[in-house]
């Protein structure tokens, strides 16, 4: 199930709960609950939030005492950078999100808290929650800035969240991608490469095939798509053109595998009308 709620417990700066909104809008929490702010100015705060973080930062509610702001949820992880002693069982974001995500709906709602930028939760909050979380971070650097500890703990669990389906995935955007180029169509590609780089005196007459075979190795390893090993054919009739001293048997070997490769021998350029097509052409 998803975290229901982030509790600040005495925050002192309205830019970390500005900030603290901004990580609940990123990572699916719409419900921010302050206890006894030091100083809550909305105006400071959104200065540090984003548009989408707006709504969060308008359902805050203030409360005076944790047990007010505990008093709806079932579940409470506490955050602490302090361990040992009586601070026992502490888990890690990572293992808190494992929990949290394995709950079911029946389970009861899940507040996450944290205390505030200087001191961090006293022992009676902690005493008040069912759980403490412990980012870990270097032994003599183990103070993080509160917004930065919220962000840390929301992503946590919105990405165990992901793994359990409980937020939606966002869609990338970008081009369909082409389908992974056949044998056939890389082998074409290594016959004009070498065509190519003979024709600039890269590659020696003389035995070509031993020197391509880094290349080849180097290729196959890529796993080129299709759309791919067009850009490379396009890139080598480019290469051809303006090669000096490239005679005419040459050329029409490099028109004829252009040709295989559905790149009519007329195009002028890599991207214009004509040249190799890319998988949004090809579909």
């Amino acid at each position: 199930m998803p975290v229901s709620a982030v509790i600040l417990t005495r925050p002192r700066f309205p830019e970390n709960i500005g900030m603290a909104a901004r990580a609940c809008a990123n990572f699916g929490i719409n419900r921010l609950i302050l206890v006894a702010p030091e100083l809550w100015l909305r105006e400071k705060a959104e200065a540090l939030a984003t548009p989408q973080a707006k709504a969060v930062l308008d359902s805050i509610v203030v409360v005076e005492h944790l047990a007010d702001a505990l008093a709806p949820f079932s579940l409470a992880y506490g955050t602490t950078a302090r361990t040992g002693g009586w601070r026992t069982g502490i888990v890690s974001p990572a293992g808190a999100a494992a929990e949290i995500a394995a709950l079911g709906p029946n389970d009861g709602e899940v507040a996450l808290v944290f205390g505030p930028e200087d001191t961090g939760l006293e022992n009676s909050e902690i005493e008040q929650c069912t759980r403490l979380v412990s980012i870990p971070t270097m032994p003599d650097a183990s103070s993080l800035n509160l917004a930065q500890a919220v962000l840390l703990m929301v992503y946590e669990c919105f990405k165990a969240g992901l793994d359990q389906g409980v937020y939606p995935r966002r869609k990338l955007g970008g081009r369909k991608n082409s389908p992974p180029a056949s044998l056939e169509e890389m082998e074409r590609l290594f016959e004009v490469l070498k065509t190519t780089l003979i024709g600039i005196d890269f590659l020696p007459e003389e035995n070509p095939e031993w020197f391509m075979l880094p290349l080849r190795r180097f290729f196959r390893r890529s796993g080129l798509r299709r759309h791919e090993v067009d850009l490379f054919m396009g890139i080598c009739r480019r290469i051809n053109r303006l090669a000096p001293g490239k005679d005419r048997e040459e050329a029409g070997c490099l028109a004829a595998a252009a040709a295989a490769c559905r790149v009519p021998s007329s195009a002028q350029g890599l991207g214009r009308t004509g040249d190799c097509p890319g998988p949004h052409q090809e579909e």
